[in-house]
């Protein structure tokens, strides 16, 4: 990361410093919305929890003892907010319209149809699984967290997160099981 030292932007934004607060946005908007779009598997809920998650951030920036703390602390938040809009919801069908495939920049006509019909498939999977089961699959996978982190943000404890995440990858392997 270039600029400032991330504690060093915590404790002005805790002063009130909103261009700090602004620089702390910037270098967490990725990871926040990944959070959010890999749970909720819906681009405007993603939007909207993770902008929800930063103004909680803002308002309970001074309750922050450790500005070290702060990226987790901040999934911690997001998180939270992805699964309070999950819990919401309605029961998912899995073939429902609205389990739109994830975004991926990267791929051309070619990958995209190849990898097409398995998006679906992995989507339609992770929409079935339990909501902590779902987070604490998408933190570990596709977040590259730690189960301490993953246990921190959950609050729950790294054996709970590995227990989680091991059903959510064997009810995966089942429902991909054609594709192999």
């Amino acid at each position: 990361m270039t600029g400032p030292p991330e504690a060093a932007l915590v404790e002005r934004a805790q002063d009130g410093d909103t261009a700090a607060f602004e620089a702390l946005v910037r270098r967490h908007q990725g990871a926040v919305y990944r959070i959010a779009l890999r749970t909720l598997l819906d681009e405007a809920d993603a939007a909207d929890a993770a902008q929800e998650a930063f103004l909680t951030a803002w308002r309970n920036l001074p309750e922050l003892r450790a500005p070290e703390a702060f990226p987790a602390w901040l999934h911690r938040i997001a998180a939270r907010r992805a699964l309070n809009v999950l819990r919401a919801r309605r029961p998912e069908r899995p073939d429902d319209e609205e389990a739109a495939a994830l975004p991926d920049p990267g791929a051309g006509p070619a990958q995209h149809s190849v990898a097409g019909g398995l998006r679906e498939a992995l989507l339609a999977a992770l929409a079935g699984l339990p909501p902590p089961q779902r987070l604490c699959w998408v933190l570990r996978e596709l977040e590259g967290l730690g189960y301490r982190e993953i246990a921190e943000i959950t609050d729950s404890t790294p054996t709970a997160v590995r227990g989680r995440i091991h059903r959510a990858r064997t009810r995966l392997v089942e429902a991909l099981e054609p594709w192999r």
